[in-house]
């Protein structure tokens, strides 16, 4: 397994089996939160661990709580359309590594997991939670789409009412509920997280066949791409929605502590008493 620094990211082979890379977000600075330094970071590392045959595994996890507060939202509101498009490709990218890989991937989650972060333990193929763990999309909050995967996967993973709720009220789960809706795979206790993750993959290691499990794996992704085939449309809806006034607006505030000011909910079909000032095309008549 190569050695190799990076910025946001702690990644070597695990102490306790050289065969699985652990790699765990490590920006206790900032949330963990999710910036392009990191996706950058996050790729290469998903991709060397592929590549690697000395790697069997991944364990994805953090050094610290939360697991991942979701994405920096203070440099997505400076991206700008453009840029938020490569943003939002390399996010998609990276998921993807996890979800194409044959070599199995377990998410071990200690404390809060959401918005991005729960997006990526999404992309994983098993998730070990501890007890105080929680999981959501809070996106709805500050103004943010959460078309990284979120609208996409959870009504795959929960149902389309129970994703309906984790999305438009933004509201968080407790890991005891997150696994009863089948969105993570097991609660331990809060210090048996990486030891019960660990557990999965030395067990799929020693005992599963590499050729059927990258099979059932890449089959079973049939299901997922199902909700990810509007992946260009999300990655420039979302980009728009970063690059507008309502989302500098609600960053603002969720940045500085202050309530969000509530603006006005609009339908999307015209209204042709709205406007009888003047003709279809705005003009007025002479």
């Amino acid at each position: 397994m190569a050695d190799h620094d990076y910025e946001t990211i702690a990644v070597e082979p695990h102490p306790d089996d050289d065969r699985i890379s652990r790699i765990r977000l490590d920006a206790p600075g900032r949330n963990n939160t999710i910036d392009l330094t990191m996706l950058a970071d996050l790729h290469e590392a998903f991709t060397a661990a592929d590549r690697d045959r000395d790697v069997q595994g991944i364990l994805l996890g953090s050094t610290s709580d939360p697991f991942c507060a979701g994405a920096n939202v203070d440099e997505l509101r400076d991206l700008g359309f453009e840029a938020g498009t490569r943003w939002m490709q390399l996010y998609f990218d990276t998921l993807d590594v996890l979800r194409d890989t044959g070599k199995p991937v377990v998410a071990a989650v200690d404390g809060t997991c959401v918005a991005g972060g729960n997006e990526l333990t999404m992309a994983c193929d098993l998730v070990v939670a501890g007890e105080s763990a929680r999981f959501g999309q809070p996106e709805v909050g500050v103004g943010s789409s959460a078309a990284g995967g979120g609208v996409q996967l959870l009504p795959l993973l929960v149902g389309e009412k129970r994703a309906r709720e984790m999305l438009l009220l933004g509201e968080l789960l407790s890991a005891e509920e997150a696994e009863r809706i089948g969105l993570i795979n097991r609660v331990v206790d809060d210090e048996e997280v990486e030891e019960r993750a660990m557990g999965l993959l030395t067990r799929i290691v020693d005992t599963k066949s590499p050729q059927a499990y990258r099979a059932i794996k890449g089959i079973m992704k049939t299901w997922t791409n199902l909700g990810l085939l509007a992946e260009p449309m999300a990655r420039d809806m979302t980009a728009s929605v970063w690059a507008s006034e309502e989302f500098d607006e609600r960053v603002s505030a969720f940045l500085s502590r202050q309530e969000q000011t509530p603006r006005e909910f609009t339908g999307t079909r015209p209204d042709p008493s709205a406007d009888s000032s003047g003709d279809a095309d705005g003009s007025d008549d002479e």
